[in-house]
């Protein structure tokens, strides 16, 4: 299937590993241009050299996402490299799982904040596009209470309310929105491996409870939100794409 994402401009924050990584390299497989950006530099400009091996345009910068000026300066700068923006996905996470005011207060500057201040900063470039597309990574914690219950559940949730509220609002701009939610994610330096290490009790039961006996791949998640960002799935706006194997109960 053409996707119709070839020459199609996208920015990905947090996209130098990971589900980040997973999705950057999933549009540039489409041929799509993609712009990047994470905290560590190195990281970055591997990502970008990655991509340009891929025949396509690729641009990255350092920065800590939570920096709202920064982060609508790589907005900008993303669409001036790449010639426009057509898709933004905003896939940071603080991964603050806990109950105190530092957790709450990290979900929040991250997770949420992160996410309006780069919508914010892309729609003016969006709202240009044949195809504008935005798509936020929220969790199965977003929706179900599980043992992430508290800042990072909460505000995982928001995300779901607010691209559900921006869908409706920006429908008249051409820009459609939508969440995907993924379960157990596995991969490398992923806080699944490092519960492994470290919480291997928690690891157990939770794999146990998976009904493929197994957890997902960062490449699972990112083929869904490549094709929810693509042209070919214009009449979805609104959804939140839970990816999770069946994971979870809930209607």
């Amino acid at each position: 299937m053409d996707l119709g994402l070839k020459g199609k401009k996208v920015a990905v924050t947090g996209g130098s590993k990971g589900i980040g990584r997973a999705i950057a390299e999933g549009f540039a497989a489409e041929g799509a241009d993609v712009a990047v950006c994470a905290r560590n530099a190195g990281e970055v400009d591997a990502t970008v050299a990655a991509l340009k091996a891929k025949g396509v345009k690729g641009f990255g910068q350092a920065l800590d996402v939570a920096d709202a000026p920064a982060l609508a300066a790589w907005v900008a700068a993303s669409a001036a490299a790449l010639g426009g923006l057509d898709a933004l996905v905003c896939n940071v996470s603080a991964l603050a799982v806990g109950d105190t005011a530092e957790s709450w207060q990290k979900s929040f500057s991250v997770d949420m904040m992160h996410t309006v201040n780069a919508v914010q900063a892309a729609v003016p470039f969006l709202e240009k596009s044949s195809s504008g597309s935005i798509v936020l990574i929220s969790s199965v914690s977003g929706f179900e209470v599980d043992f992430a219950a508290g800042s990072y559940g909460a505000i995982k949730a928001a995300l779901i309310h607010y691209a559900k509220g921006l869908s409706r609002q920006l429908v008249g701009k051409g820009i459609r929105v939508n969440c995907v939610s993924p379960g157990n994610t596995y991969f490398d330096g992923g806080i699944w491996q490092n519960i492994e290490k470290n919480m291997p009790d928690l690891f157990a039961s939770t794999l146990k409870v998976n009904p493929t006996g197994k957890f997902g791949t960062a490449e699972e998640v990112a083929n869904g939100v490549v094709f929810i960002s693509s042209p070919m799935a214009s009449r979805i706006s609104g959804t939140n794409l839970v990816i999770d194997g069946a994971l979870t109960v809930a209607v």
